[in-house]
């Protein structure tokens, strides 16, 4: 496996927390987890004005009032209080699976941490991976990409860094975030999938990317979505899906803890999370290109 290949890989799992990101359930502990700040773990009373899961389900709903339904479940019925409250930094950790073009798998595992800014642009976040071939790191920060293995910095591939960015657009997250990150809503009617009654929306954020979500008429939980990208150089579009299972709540907030990725219907990349964590302080240095801090302790 070259490296181009596997900076594709992790450049498309980078945010599907986050990015993606966005994940589920009571804390799953293997090992010795980090602890949490416990300013970050309390609840704050559900807003008199927000409205109950099951009076969104009566009447014809807007773009806007369905995906405020899906932040109020995702905060566990306390939306945007518990969200933005809780999940401002956190530690994922888990393992993902590539499917190879012959049909083969190739396992890996990964550590993502991140640092919420007030909009998706300014958010911090470094992936570490392993694999058996190689370890190394994916890092965002100050709306640049770059990369880390055995210490030095080094530029991922053009495809890898799209592929992480387009990570960061077409997730859950840039969903329950559409209104501090400006993005605009519009309905795309009701639908009936698989004996489930769905509602779908897009999202045009202000890169004029779209992604198109299915969420649960009967929980508001985002269940898939769908977007296109040209990859670098191209002319063709390739179609995605994105489908979330095993929902579960951390600390307050709805977690899907299995990912799949879909290539034009076909599944490349499957990740589940082992652990998440939120409420973890980190350090800049972990966000921060060792050239660049190098050159800064040196006059």
């Amino acid at each position: 496996m070259s490296f181009r290949d596997i900076f594709v890989v992790f450049g498309r799992v980078t945010l599907l927390a986050i990015c993606g990101c966005l994940l589920t359930g009571s804390v799953v502990t293997r090992g010795q987890q980090p602890k949490a700040d416990p300013s970050t773990t309390q609840p704050q009373p559900k807003p008199k004005n927000e409205p109950a899961p099951a009076q969104l389900q009566k009447g014809v709903l807007t773009a806007e009032q369905i995906a405020e339904g899906a932040i109020l479940i995702a905060g566990n019925g306390y939306g945007r209080l518990v969200l933005d409250q809780i999940r401002r930094n956190g530690i994922e950790r888990g393992r993902l699976t590539r499917i190879m073009e012959d049909g083969r798998s190739e396992e890996a595992r990964y550590e993502l941490r991140f640092v919420r800014g007030e909009k998706s642009e300014k958010d911090k976040v470094r992936l570490d991976n392993k694999t058996a071939q190689a370890e190394y790191s994916l890092i965002y920060g100050g709306g640049r990409i770059f990369g880390i293995i055995n210490g030095s910095p080094f530029t991922p591939r053009a495809e890898a860094s799209a592929d992480f960015i387009a990570q960061q657009a077409h997730s859950i997250e840039a969903l329950l975030r559409y209104k501090e990150n400006g993005s605009k809503l519009s309905s795309a009617g009701k639908d009936k999938q698989q004996g489930i009654e769905v509602y779908a929306i897009d999202l045009i954020d202000n890169a004029n990317r779209k992604t198109r979500y299915f969420i649960s008429a009967r929980t508001f939980r985002v269940l898939w979505l769908e977007y296109e990208e040209t990859p670098p150089g191209g002319s063709t579009p390739i179609k995605y899906t994105k489908r979330f299972y095993d929902h579960r709540i951390v600390q307050g907030t709805l977690v899907p803890y299995r990912t799949v990725l879909m290539e034009d219907g076909k599944q490349i990349l499957e990740m589940r999370i082992l652990t998440v964590t939120y409420g973890v302080k980190m350090e800049d240095s972990l966000f921060q290109n060792p050239e660049a801090a190098s050159s800064a302790g040196n006059p």
